[in-house]
Formats: structure tokens, sequence, C-alpha cells
């Protein structure tokens, strides 16, 4: 009888393949070491909101931010975070890292690739979903306040912002997006009504959020 299971150490998780005169004896045979950046590099996956709202000509404005460290423009956006779905988890971090309050759309439309530089000082390939965020408020004070910038932008000055091409025609194609998703055009509606229809959720976890 042969199986094998999957041991983890600080550094490595470490494949142990036991056969039944093994497990009598309580050894094993390495067959294979992976290491925790490899396994985090698999699964490197995040959400982030794209936060826009009218102006009083009714164009679309995008909140970009600032990233900690490079202080380069950037959406909100972070880890899966246990409990939540993927847009609540991305209005999550619009909260933390900008202030934002809001009603989100549950299905991303774009996804954009970025080099995310983890601790240990290696760098790995993230995928980040992106979710639109109808921004209704910004709080007067936030988590993140003090750590990163924010400033709102025109369509094509934040798709002009950003680094990442991907994210850059996801910022263009907004628009376009409530379009299909209201399945309704914008001489009929108005754009205030396509954002009513198109964002239809407040996270119930944010729905409440106290005022600080």
């Amino acid at each position: 009888m042969r199986y094998s299971f999957p041991v983890v150490d600080q550094k490595y998780i470490v494949n142990i393949i036991l056969t039944k005169q093994d497990e009598n004896k309580k050894v094993g045979r390495v067959i294979k070491m992976t290491s925790l950046t490899q396994e985090k590099t698999k699964a490197c996956v995040q959400y982030a909101a794209l936060p826009f709202r009218l102006s009083g000509d009714d164009a679309i404005e995008i909140m970009l931010i600032t990233s900690r460290e490079t202080r380069r423009w950037i959406l909100p956006k972070g880890w899966p975070i246990k409990g939540l779905k993927p847009h609540e988890t991305a209005a999550c971090e619009a909260f933390e890292e900008a202030g934002l309050i809001g009603r989100i759309m549950k299905r991303a439309i774009g996804s954009f690739q970025y080099q995310k530089r983890l601790k240990e000082g290696n760098s790995v390939t993230c995928e980040v979903e992106v979710f639109p965020l109808e921004v209704r408020q910004q709080r007067e004070t936030w988590p993140e306040q003090h750590q990163r910038d924010g400033r709102w932008f025109s369509l094509p000055d934040a798709a002009a912002l950003v680094e990442e091409l991907d994210l850059s025609k996801t910022i263009l194609e907004l628009e376009a997006h409530m379009l299909a998703e209201c399945s309704t055009k914008r001489t009929a509606t108005g754009t205030g009504k396509l954002v009513d229809r198109f964002c239809q959720t407040v996270p119930k976890h944010l729905e409440h959020q106290p005022e600080k």
C-alpha cells in the first residue's frame, strides 16, 4: 500500500510517500519539495475595486490611489478574505485603502496581471479581477488614510496613468460594460439610470459600517 501526503514546514511543502512498511517504521521518502513561494505563485489571485462616480455633466470619473512603496497609481486591491465573496473582498479593500463606500457589481468586468513583491524579496505574477464600485461616500477616516494618496480622474486620464495595459483597457471600456450589462442605450435612459442598474449590491459587511 502506497500513499502520499503533504507536510508543511516554514519554507517548503514536502510531499512524503509512504509504504505500509514505512508507516510502521514512521519513515518516508521525500518525492517532491515545493517552495511556499512557488505554491503562492500558483494561487496568486487578488480582487480589485474600480471606484467610479458621475460628475456634474454625467461624465464618469475614476478614483486611483497610490501604492505604498513606489507611489504609482493603482486600484484598491487585496488578497482573498476568508468568508467574503470576491466582489465583497474588493469592496472591503476600497474602504480600507481609500475610505470608499458604495455599491459594487458582483461580476468582474476584466482582469490584469502585475508583479507582486513578496516579503522574501521575490516577485510573483498576480492575476487581479476587477469589480466596478459605484462610490456613494468617502469616509472622513479609514485604515490606510495616511499611507496612500487618492484622486479622481477622467476615464482617459486614469487609463493613461496605470501601468498595466489590460487594466487601462478595462478602465476605458467601463461605460461599454455598463451599456452591455443593462442592454439599453445611453440616449434612452441616461447614464444615471445605467449606473443604478449596473451596480445593485451594497456588501453586507460594509452596509452598516460606523462613521469614524
